[in-house]
Formats: structure tokens, C-alpha cells, sequence
């Protein structure tokens, strides 16, 4: 755990630790949050499936998030990709008390079709404490719950859908999570972390720059990055930590040398998840082709490369 004022945080797993993942646990106020408590691996990469080494740090962050799933007094699911809740095990969110994304409305067909699943199909619905949080406010004891409208999940109209931000509350101080708005991309979701500006800590989905021209436009991701950087002008928070899809690009700290420039100059601290837990940088799936001991395929124009989780 990292402490930050009346915070206590730690980021389970991401992918600078070698998972598909923003996992995120804070204590605060008396009461234990988990945030999008799952995690995932990328099918194919370079034409290359999961090597050994990504599956056995899936199955650590998963033995771990589950068991903060049954630790946690709340738990927050941002949106219905895999990689942010524990689809496979519905069970244990029985008696919990569960703040996630509207199920019908500002979704896309496979998030909607995903929230059946899991809540109606999977019992959640049923053995739960289900809020529905979009631009809602909620009490979880001493602690308040802060969340967004639905945003979009990188570049406005993205086909992969809309996701929640959540800012935590605790005796005036407060730390936002913003997992997946991939920059932000989208200038609502700008707006509204600019209105949250002050923060102890931001969490968010740095863009794919990966997948930059080939599923993903360049201006869409370049928009990411103009957002990363108001983000920093701003003051959004103390510490930013930018992760998840950026660090599926081994050439991340490049395409951050600006932002970290401008992080410096205004007393910003730029981290990955990684450098916020202190621990070593692990790009696995970034490096699966070096994992492998062979070349694999070019990065474009593979159907099978996932994006979407």
C-alpha cells in the first residue's frame, strides 16, 4: 500500500506488471474499495498467443483480485470489459455492496450483452447491493463516491463503448479513477477531471499507442495525448498514473517524453502503475515476440490482435 494523505492505495495489477489490468484497492474513511478487480491477457499479440510467463502473472493478479473482491466493503465496475471484474466468478460478489455502469443505457451492445451475463444471468443482481452509479453520488460510511456520466472509452463514437469515472471522497481530500478514457480521448471526460483538479492521485488509461493508424486512428490517439497533457497543466492530481493500454507500446516513455517534461516543470509526478508501486517496469505482453525467442507477425492488420477486452 501506498499512503497518500488519508489514502491508502494499492494497484494490484496493470500492465506495466505484466496483465491486461488496472486493478486498484484503496482504504480510506474506514471502508476498503476495489476498483475494476479483474484482469486479462491479449489472445494473440504479433500473431503470437500468451507465453508462460503472461499466464502465470494472470494467475497471480487473479488469485489476487478475487481475493480483494471478498476483502472489500464496496466495489466499483468502470464498464463490462473483461479485463475489470471477475466474470468467471459471480459467487463472490454475493453480500456485496456494488457500484457499476448502467447496464441500458449509454452502452454498447457487447457491454449490455456482458452486464446480462454477469448480473442478471450470473445472480449478481440478486445476491448484491447493485447501484447503478452514472453522474451519481453515493455514501459507503464516511466515504463518498463521486461518479461521471458515461464517457467514452478513448475517442468519441469509439465502437468499444462508454465507461464511469469515480472520484473517492475522504475528510477533504480525494483520489479519482479513470480506467480506460485512454489519454482522455474524449473532451467530456477532460472537462469533467479538470472539475476534479486537486487530486491526490489520478489513475487512467494512458492511449493505444500500439495500435496508432491500424485500429485506432492516429488523431484519436493523438487527442489522448493532448488530454494526458491539459490533464498535467491542470494540476489534475499530484501524481498521475498513466498505464494500461500505453504500456502495450515499448516505446511508451518516447511517446511521453513531452508530458514528462511538462510534469517536471509544473511539480507533477508522471508514473506508470509499475513506478507507483515500486516495482519493476514488466511489459510482457509488449514483449511477447522477445518472450517467444522469435519474430511473430507484424503488429498491423491482424484480425485476431484484441483491443477491445
Amino acid at each position: 500500500m501506498v499512503r497518500l494523505g488519508p489514502f491508502d492505495v494499492s494497484i494490484l495489477a496493470a500492465d506495466s506488471m505484466g496483465v491486461r489490468s488496472l486493478a486498484t484497492v484503496v482504504n480510506a474513511c474506514g471502508v476498503r474499495l476495489g476498483l475494476d478487480l479483474g484482469a486479462s491477457l491479449a489472445p494473440r499479440r504479433y500473431g503470437l498467443p500468451p507465453h508462460e510467463l503472461e499466464l502465470k502473472a494472470l494467475e497471480r493478479a487473479l488469485e489476487r483480485a478475487a481475493e480483494e473482491v471478498q476483502a472489500s466493503d464496496a466495489i466499483v465496475i468502470t464498464h463490462y470489459h473483461y479485463d475489470h471484474y471477475m466474470r468467471d466468478r459471480p459467487e463472490l460478489y454475493s453480500g456485496k455492496r456494488l457500484f457499476v455502469k448502467d447496464p441500458e443505457h449509454n452502452i454498447n451492445w457487447s457491454q449490455r450483452g456482458r452486464a446480462r451475463r454477469f448480473l442478471v444471468e450470473g445472480g449478481v443482481a440478486r445476491s448484491a447491493s447493485v447501484s447503478y452509479a452514472d453522474g451519481q453520488s453515493f455514501r459507503v460510511g464516511d466515504l463518498t463516491l463521486d461518479f461521471s456520466q458515461a464517457v467514452w472509452h478513448g475517442e468519441p463514437g469509439t465502437k468499444v463503448g462508454r465507461v464511469l469515472m469515480v472520484r473517492a471522497r475522504c475528510n477533504d481530500e480525494s483520489i479519482v479513477f479513470a480506467s480506460d478514457v485512454q489519454g482522455p480521448a474524449d473532451p467530456q471526460a477532460v472537462e469533467q477531471l479538470r472539475a476534479w483538479a486537486g487530486a491526490r492521485l489520478l489513475v487512467l488509461s494512458g492511449p493505444p499507442t500500439y495500435f496508432a493508424g491500424f485500429k485506432v486512428p492516429e488523431e484519436a490517439v493523438q487527442r489522448g495525448l493532448e488530454g494526458l497533457m491539459e490533464l498535467i497543466r491542470a494540476h489534475a492530481a499530484e501524481i498521475i498514473v498513466v498505464d494500461h493500454h500505453l504500456l502495450r507500446d515499448l516505446a511508451y516513455r518516447e511517446r511521453l517524453a513531452p508530458h514528462l517534461q511538462a510534469a517536471e516543470e509544473e511539480g507533477v509526478k508522471l508514473l506508470t502503475a509499475a513506478e507507483f508501486m515500486g516495482v519493476e517496469v514488466n511489459q510482457l505482453e509488449a514483449r511477447r515476440k522477445e518472450l517467444w525467442g522469435r519474430e511473430g507477425k507484424a503488429e498491423g492488420g491482424e484480425a485476431e490482435e484484441d483491443y477491445g477486452e
